[in-house]
């Protein structure tokens, strides 16, 4: 057997499930904070930072979901196009409001290797870390997800895609 393409080993979101899945992450973190401030619940947390460029998108519907206001970015460049390379950190947070990252819930798309949300666990090391897809490799460096993919599979998320033919998985006619 040959060896397969990128997208024939794919697993390909929508936008309508990558709102889903956000949300799902939401309702699964709804309560889990630290904050005793949160309303008659508790549990809340004090911000939501984005890991960008990919967890922009999942921190705004989990602050949404959650009511969190404060929302701030960490910039980590790990990839070159989609080579990995090391990791490194481009923007920080907020250091007044991040301190130890007790009550900071910081949100990414995906946890592959972990070699960024080990980047930025070592830098908060008392935030909540949660990802709407992870992969074995790096699922020791999340607290929270929603959906695990192998380690082989190539997430296309839909940012990155653009509609077009693609041809049959066997054969053509």
């Amino acid at each position: 057997m040959t060896e397969r393409l990128p997208h024939e080993k794919g697993f390909h979101v929508s936008w309508d499930q990558i709102h889903r899945d956000s949300r799902a992450l939401a309702w699964r973190l709804d309560g889990a904070g630290p904050d005793g401030n949160a309303g008659d619940k508790g549990g809340g947390w004090r911000a939501v930072v984005a890991i960008t460029r990919g967890g922009m998108a999942p921190a705004m519907i989990v602050a949404r979901e959650l009511d969190i206001r404060t929302v701030d970015t960490i910039s980590v460049k790990s990839y070159d196009h989609q080579t990995r390379s090391k990791a490194h950190v481009l923007k920080a947070p907020d250091a007044e409001m991040m301190g130890d990252g007790t009550g900071i819930l910081v949100v990414d798309d995906l946890v592959d290797s972990g070699k960024t949300l080990e980047l930025v666990r070592e830098m908060y090391p008392k935030a909540h870390f949660a990802t709407v897809y992870a992969k074995p490799k790096g699922r020791p460096q999340v607290d929270t997800y929603i959906t695990e993919v192998s380690q082989d599979t190539w997430i296309f998320f839909p940012w990155d895609m653009a509609m077009q033919y693609v041809p049959p998985y066997r054969g053509t006619d």
